[in-house]
């Protein structure tokens, strides 16, 4: 629901924001639209989509995927070697593969999966053979004081390489800060194995989005990118107000926060407040069909718009009548 603005029901696989975006506006050159890292969300217990691909409108709009880990000492995308590095006989299987695709022009033309193979092996070859693509993954060409203040870890170091994908045109970034639950400290502190003690959030946790985030508003700031970019930092749920017996707290859909910055809002805002105890809305409540309402609006999509959804049918962007929650600048 937070990454596309709508409940999975009936079977329909809502895309995700940065999905729509890269369906309506294309790439800018040779980067992508969209790219997700490190990875998508796995395993989290649950079994339906995550929001994170494009759904209803086919693989032909799903992000790029990272799949490597930005803080790894060894750190590259693959098959975003420069082209004199790459093995000319995978380049000529790659090739052969895409003549053998243009040869059979009738079976092409009529067939939707070898449409989308023929869309991914472009995408991948303009990536691999763009110097500009290459250049933006780079995380090397970065001080090491700057990949500190953002933190040597995967999210700090996610954080800082979508600071360089957008200030190269890359439309939309999403970073995940963990792809599952299990066995992995996280956000998700019941208190015992295979999850994360409650101290994470002291030790661990906060220091390593605090850091990797200012850093990435800051750094937007002082670069004149910030009024245009938006920066958006949010979970699924909250946690239970109180401790449990095993000295966690739960999960808690009833109430929660995410942050907004930049983008054309207007800072020092604060919309709605829990209770006392954080159980609750007390005021101004928000929903996630809100959340992508105001995404959409700061990106220029009209709210009206409808999508092709499955078997042709007019779906909306957003749930109908929904309007952005923020004051805009």
């Amino acid at each position: 629901m937070m990454q596309t603005g709508w409940l999975f029901q009936g079977g329909i696989e809502y895309p995700n924001i940065g999905c729509v975006l890269a369906k309506l506006k294309g790439p800018k050159g040779d980067v992508p639209a969209h790219v997700l890292m490190p990875h998508p969300i796995g395993n989290t217990g649950g079994n339906m989509p995550h929001g994170q691909t494009a759904g209803y409108l086919g693989k032909t709009y799903d992000p790029f995927v990272l799949n490597a880990d930005p803080s790894a000492p060894d750190f590259k995308v693959p098959d975003m070697l420069p082209p004199d590095y790459i093995a000319a006989v995978r380049v000529d299987r790659r090739r052969s593969w895409r003549n053998a695709i243009d040869q059979s022009v009738s079976y092409f033309e009529s067939n939707q999966d070898a449409k989308l193979m023929d869309a991914t092996f472009s995408q991948a070859y303009t990536l691999m053979s763009s110097a500009k693509a290459r250049e933006a993954f780079e995380l090397g060409q970065e001080p090491d004081a700057v990949r500190e203040r953002y933190g040597k870890n995967r999210f700090g170091q996610g954080c800082l390489l979508a600071r360089r994908l957008i200030e190269r045109d890359v439309r939309f970034v999403t970073i995940n800060m963990f792809e599952t639950v299990f066995n992995e400290i996280t956000w998700d502190i019941h208190g015992s194995a295979p999850f994360s003690p409650i101290s994470a959030y002291r030790d661990l946790l906060g220091p390593m989005f605090d850091n990797a985030y200012s850093s990435l508003v800051e750094d937007f700031q002082q670069r004149g990118l910030l009024q245009n970019t938006l920066v958006l930092a949010m979970g699924e749920f909250g946690r239970t107000p109180k401790i449990n017996p095993a000295g966690g707290r739960d999960h808690w859909p009833q109430c929660w926060s995410i942050v907004m910055a930049g983008g054309g809002i207007k800072g020092g805002q604060v919309v709605g407040a829990s209770d006392e105890i954080g159980a609750a809305p007390r005021d101004h409540p928000v929903n996630p069909a809100e959340v992508a309402a105001t995404v959409y609006h700061l990106l220029g999509i009209d709210l009206e718009l409808e999508l092709p959804g499955p078997q042709g049918r007019p779906l909306p962007v957003v749930v109908r009548g929904t309007q952005p929650i923020m004051e805009l600048v």
